[in-house]
């Protein structure tokens, strides 16, 4: 498979997967809003004798309340902001659809380069009052250089995906932090894309965001637990520490290395250890919000033959709960369907 079909399809899969994962974001968001919503209406709708009397003006009610981190903006320096800071939590309550391209450079022999594209949709879903569970879905679609050097001798296709379930407090203090399983699914459609093995093992992820900083790492391993017992056991160890300065209108520097290690490994090359960063931005496209990164890194230590440096590149939908006042505009117009709905008096 040459090139240029290898992009064609890395594009038409990455705009398939953007528009199935972001009108399933879409749903899941309006769901929660109209849920939201329904129960406001019920409030506002309800009895003279139901409702309280009313209060006493306050005189630091003309006094805007300040944002929380669950109701990021995109069009104000501070919601830009508080997005930033949701976005770069790895368990913050936002829907996001991340779709991630790593081209790993300098593959031997004949200085190859394979391509690894993650789509990667990241779901909170309340389990109770004040826990959330993150689902963070990693879907590689991979291409694989193969010996004899042919630019063209390569596979293509799935690889093994890899499922991350945290349970995390909804309202947590200056730790945020997040805890549960990992598993590692074999998926993948050749044996030189995946391990065919299926693993689980735990993951954690601990940050804080003190100023304009977040500082914070995920950390995981997984050890093979079924699978072909013609390959070898898989025993892998993940550790990705993430730094990132927020700046004016959107714009972040950021330092997101994946170091990881094959225990199994026996004759060297336990290790890839990677030092670099990049800069990002939150921006809308039309009324959507989005991040998009770009980053670079050299593999200071890593297996003989293997990657000596990548570039990565990320596109993220992103889905911030609606601001007050758009929810009191949908409010408004559900009462007003409501009004249209009821039968006229005789």
């Amino acid at each position: 498979m040459n090139g240029i079909r290898i992009l064609r399809l890395t594009a038409f899969v990455s705009l398939f997967s953007v528009a199935v994962f972001g009108l399933g974001a879409r749903a899941i968001q309006a769901q929660a809003q109209s849920d939201d919503s329904s129960s406001s209406i019920s409030d506002t709708t309800a009895s003279p004798q139901d409702k309280p009397a009313a209060q006493p003006a306050d005189k630091n009610s003309g006094k805007a309340k300040p944002k929380t981190e669950e109701e990021p903006e995109a069009n104000t320096n501070a919601g830009a902001e508080a997005l930033q800071k949701a976005t770069q939590n790895p368990v913050a309550s936002l829907i996001s659809v991340p779709i991630q391209n790593n081209n790993n450079f300098g593959i031997n022999p004949g200085y190859r380069t394979q391509d690894v594209l993650n789509i990667q949709p990241v779901i909170p879903l309340g389990i109770t009052k004040n826990w959330n569970l993150i689902v963070r879905w990693i879907m590689p679609i991979v291409y694989q250089p193969l010996p004899p050097v042919d630019p063209q001798t390569g596979v293509y296709g799935f690889g093994d995906m890899v499922p991350t379930f945290f349970v995390s407090p909804k309202k947590p203090g200056k730790l945020i932090w997040g805890i549960g399983p990992v598993f590692q699914l074999p998926t993948a459609t050749s044996t030189f894309l995946g391990q065919g093995k299926f693993g689980i093992g735990p993951s954690a992820v601990a940050l804080v965001q003190p100023g304009h900083w977040t500082l914070g790492a995920l950390v995981n391993n997984v050890w093979s637990v079924a699978g072909s017992g013609g390959r070898p056991s898989v025993n892998q160890f993940l550790l990705q520490y993430f730094i990132n300065y927020n700046l004016q209108k959107g714009w972040f520097i950021t330092w997101q290395p994946t170091l990881t290690a094959n225990w199994e490994a026996t004759n060297g090359g336990r290790w890839v250890v990677p030092f670099g960063g990049g800069l990002g931005r939150i921006m809308k496209l039309g009324a959507q919000p989005v991040s998009i990164t770009g980053q670079f890194y050299g593999n200071a230590i890593h297996p003989p033959g293997a990657s000596s440096w990548t570039m990565r590149l990320q596109f993220a939908l992103l889905f911030p709960k609606l601001t007050k006042e758009q929810q009191e505009m949908l409010m408004e117009k559900k009462l007003k369907q409501l009004e249209q709905e009821q039968p006229p008096k005789n």
